[in-house]
């Protein structure tokens, strides 16, 4: 199951895509898209990525103890869901217009709705592809829910895009040491005649 850095691999391929797609139109750059924090000030970037909740999914089971290597059990992973808001930086010096930002905001959710999944081998090389993808969908929160959370951080609320990665395994960093067979006893039964 992926490592720790599982959750900056999901922004990051956020980012990446976004960068991959969007540019030069209609960014003009790749550094104008950023993981960051409406709260930045003096950052020149056009387009934002801000983790802003990340919540255990109680809807999915795990086992009780995963087998590692032969003689190591671990506590089993975690699913967690990771929730994001892509917003337009209003402090930006691109001069941005109302159309402009609409387009962007447009083409944003064009490209995450056409890559929508990710699987966690392709993030952590490592990782056997039996995980399941990591899926990009809206989150389903209400305008209301969208105004918390720009009044989180002090700020008026802006149009802006909403979304939930899930379920993202994160392993435990504990391992258990099974105890090593030290005493085997085997039997030996031959059937004949009189067992039939």
């Amino acid at each position: 199951m992926a490592d720790y850095p599982i959750i900056a691999d999901v922004s990051a391929y956020i980012v990446r895509t976004l960068r991959e797609k969007m540019c030069p139109e209609p960014i003009p750059s790749p550094n104008n898209i950023e993981i960051s924090s409406p709260l930045d000030q003096d950052v020149d970037y056009i387009v934002g990525l801000y983790l802003y909740n990340i919540e255990e999914d109680v809807q999915v089971t795990t086992p009780m103890l995963v087998q590692r290597g032969k003689a190591e059990l671990s506590k089993p992973p975690r699913p967690y869901a990771l929730y994001y808001m892509v917003f337009i930086n209003g402090s930006s010096q691109m001069g941005l217009k109302a159309p402009d930002i609409q387009k962007i905001i447009g083409r944003v959710a064009q490209i995450v709705n056409d890559n929508n999944a990710v699987r966690p081998d392709d993030l952590q090389n490592w990782l056997h592809s039996g995980e399941p993808p990591i899926v990009l969908s809206q989150a389903k929160i209400s305008l209301e829910e969208k105004v918390r959370v720009w009044q989180a951080i002090n700020k008026p609320y802006q149009i802006s895009l909403f979304y939930r990665a899930a379920p993202v395994y994160l392993s435990s960093g504990e391992v258990i040491d099974t105890p090593l067979v030290t005493d085997a006893r085997f039997g030996l039964h031959i059937t004949g005649k009189e067992d039939e």
